[in-house]
């Protein structure tokens, strides 16, 4: 039986990517940001690119703030949409951006030295074990980011990644996921988390 995979339409995210790597798996995909046809999807992708306040004043003004909230199926939060699954995000330079609050944690600038931010390009992880996410996936393998602002490691990492010091490369809490790479980016090592979020 197919499912029903839908990819949120937060406004605030280069979505077209993410539809053609789900595709490229040979599984169709929707993309709404109908509350009916979100809640009833068996698997959901939350996308997002650009800042906090930004994406969730969208959010809120198409009304999905307490629908992503309530869903009960496999979530994954990719780039920004993992960063919007947290509690708050100082990305904002007044004051803390409130975020969904799916899992415990905040969003911080990454302290990284003499390093160049934003942390941009291929880098290696290490997920914790038995991270289902990462099932067929070598230790050692590769995924691209792009982002200044990261979420500390916590009980909630599900791999972590180095820049000038260790970050959450994932995050996991009851069935809401998040990857702060871009799997749909990250050639092989990408779809075979793509294909194992949808697998869950």
């Amino acid at each position: 039986m197919s499912q029903q995979i839908v990819i949120v339409n937060t406004g605030c995210a280069n979505i077209s990517s993410v539809k053609f790597a789900v595709e490229r798996l040979g599984v169709q995909v929707d993309v709404s940001d109908d509350v009916n046809i979100i809640q009833k999807a068996d698997k959901v992708f939350l996308p997002g690119v650009g800042s906090a306040n930004a994406a969730m004043a969208s959010i809120k003004q198409k009304q999905l703030e307490a629908c992503v909230q309530s869903l009960t199926q496999p979530v994954l939060g990719i780039c920004l949409g993992m960063q919007l699954m947290v509690e708050s995000s100082e990305e904002s330079l007044t004051d803390n951006t409130d975020c969904l609050g799916l899992i415990p944690g905040t969003v911080n600038r990454m302290q990284v030295g003499d390093l160049r931010l934003p942390h941009m390009g291929w880098n290696t992880i290490t997920p914790v074990d038995d991270a289902p996410l990462f099932k067929g996936i070598d230790a050692g393998s590769y995924f691209y980011f792009v982002h200044s602002f990261a979420v500390a490691l916590s009980k909630y990492t599900m791999a972590s990644c180095s820049y000038g010091k260790d970050f959450s490369a994932a995050i996991h809490k009851d069935n809401f996921f998040g990857v702060q790479f871009h799997p749909e980016r990250s050639s092989d090592a990408g779809a075979q988390l793509l294909k194992n979020f949808i697998q869950l």
